[in-house]
């Protein structure tokens, strides 16, 4: 898996900045100010910080921006970079400023003075977060980062603010592993075992195989994989850091290792991207290592189902009918509405099984969700207008986008099946609706849910506010956020 770069803290030594090699950098508020590493780098440079400074390109720079100075004179660093930093940044954009550091140093090494300026550690989680590869698969050996060292006032409390934030880095960067994988690494039986490994870092992690599966009655979940040769499971992943009496926070992901779209098989234009469908999965999967790592006072349970939708002689046909966990039957109309399938026996055993103080849902589950609200926010559904709005706020702090959108009866009426309890599919008006409409029909009324439809936000092909183009990581950061807000114990 990918490592986070190293990184180190130090006590500020301005006299170390003439020799050190590799890129340094200092920042400079838009207004002009420069604090005493600025000041130290501008002498060095023979005044170049301040010419900079004086310039139309300087007048024009945004808090956020660096602006590069190669090869300053009176240094043996190959660059000098100018972080221009408004002193009252937020945390997303000391973050964002960290993004941007880590955007222009490429591989080389990296010393950033921040003087006294507060929120060094967020800067250092957005280096963290931007500095990802995937090169797992390139026989060319790549690169590897060079460290990066932080210069900063009480390096020791510093580097204890930045470990919890960090172990979130570490949690995106896990998530951004398993999406990018191709799906003939990544089986169900791989993903498994990778989840399994993370019972050293403090989980509880359990598999459920098909046998187990098929006792509890998940046969939903089930018609999914029947097609395929990779068998299906579904993994448990707890994390017991709260009081023993408080009920857990349930995290539930699709894990659709990859979507041919079954007997109602997809275009092959595109298709090769389905190995991202199971990155609700990968997203439960990093949230969970996220606060295993940094040991977060609260109870969490990680559930995902994991299958692989596959056109076969034993595949489930259009036109049949399934029984779920719950008792209600399913008329599967199209093989390619799967997710939801996944995802309505896994939300009723973690009610059944574990009676979850409140429960959330992610998956790359419908492309209208795309059409809606493209590849900015994820769509938010809810039964529950507090804990909706808990969420929508933990999102916005660690700027990840986020938009909520309705549920009614109207939309669950489009549902109705002449033979069953309920259709697969409701059409394609409001698909994103009706397919949260659908699994809302698996969750207790008494249980405060969210359903995260992330089809647009898991894997991109540009780069993001965090990420480098591909899979982003979205929805570490927010649901960390959440447990650290709403589920820890005082």
């Amino acid at each position: 898996m990918t490592h986070l770069t190293p990184m180190s803290f130090v006590e500020t030594d301005l006299d170390a900045m003439a020799a050190a090699t590799g890129r340094i950098a200092v920042i400079v508020s838009p207004d002009g100010t420069l604090d005493q590493p600025a000041r130290r780098a501008n002498r060095l440079a023979k005044g170049a910080v301040a010419r900079l400074v004086e310039s139309d390109k300087f007048s024009k720079a945004k808090s956020g921006q660096v602006i590069t100075l190669a090869w300053p004179a009176g240094m043996a660093a190959e660059a000098l970079d100018i972080l221009v930093l408004d002193k009252k940044a937020d945390a997303v954009a000391l973050r964002k400023a960290g993004v941007a550091l880590a955007k222009v140093r490429g591989t080389s090494a990296l010393t950033l003075w921040t003087g006294s300026r507060k929120g060094a550690e967020v800067i250092a989680q957005g280096m963290a977060l931007r500095d990802y590869r995937f090169d797992d698969h390139k026989s060319a050996e790549a690169d590897a980062p060079e460290a990066i060292t932080i210069q900063c006032k009480d390096a020791t409390a510093i580097e204890a603010a930045a470990a919890p934030l960090l172990a979130v880095a570490e949690g995106a960067h896990f998530t951004r592993d398993l999406v990018n994988e191709p799906a003939n690494v990544l089986t169900t039986t791989e993903f498994a075992a990778r989840l399994k490994e993370m019972e050293s870092l403090g989980l509880d992690v359990e598999i459920l195989e098909e046998d187990v599966l098929a006792e509890l009655g998940m046969r939903t979940l089930l018609s999914v994989g029947q097609g395929s040769d990779s068998p299906s499971k579904v993994v448990v992943m707890q994390w017991r850091g709260g009081a023993a009496e408080d009920a857990p926070l349930a995290l539930i992901g699709k894990g659709v290792v990859f979507d041919t779209g079954g007997i109602s098989l997809k275009p092959a234009g595109g298709m090769e991207d389905m190995t991202m469908d199971m990155g609700g999965a990968g997203v439960v999967a990093g949230a969970m290592r996220a606060l295993a790592l940094r040991k977060a006072p609260a109870n969490v349970v990680g559930l995902v189902g994991l299958v692989e939708n596959m056109p076969s002689g034993n595949a489930t046909r259009p036109g049949d009918v399934v029984t779920s966990m719950k008792g209600d039957t399913v008329e599967i109309i199209n093989t390619d509405a799967e997710g939801r399938l996944v995802l309505a026996d896994v939300l009723w055993y973690a009610q059944e099984r574990f009676e979850p103080a409140a429960m959330i849902d992610l998956a790359t589950l419908t492309g209208a969700i795309i059409i809606g609200l493209g590849h900015e926010n994820a769509g938010v559904f809810s039964n529950n207008d507090t804990f909706c709005g808990d969420f929508l706020a933990a999102a916005a702090a660690e700027g990840e986008g986020a938009w909520r959108m309705p549920l009614g009866q109207a939309y669950d009426d489009q549902l109705k099946s002449r033979i069953a309890d309920m259709k697969n599919v409701g059409g394609r008006p409001g698909g994103s609706i009706t397919a949260a409409q659908f699994l809302q029909r698996f969750v207790k009324d008494d249980t405060p849910w969210i359903h995260l439809d992330i089809a647009g936000v898991a894997s991109v092909k540009s780069d993001t506010a965090y990420a480098p183009k591909g899979a982003t990581g979205w929805g570490v950061l927010a649901l960390n956020r959440l447990v650290a807000d709403q589920f820890e114990s005082d």
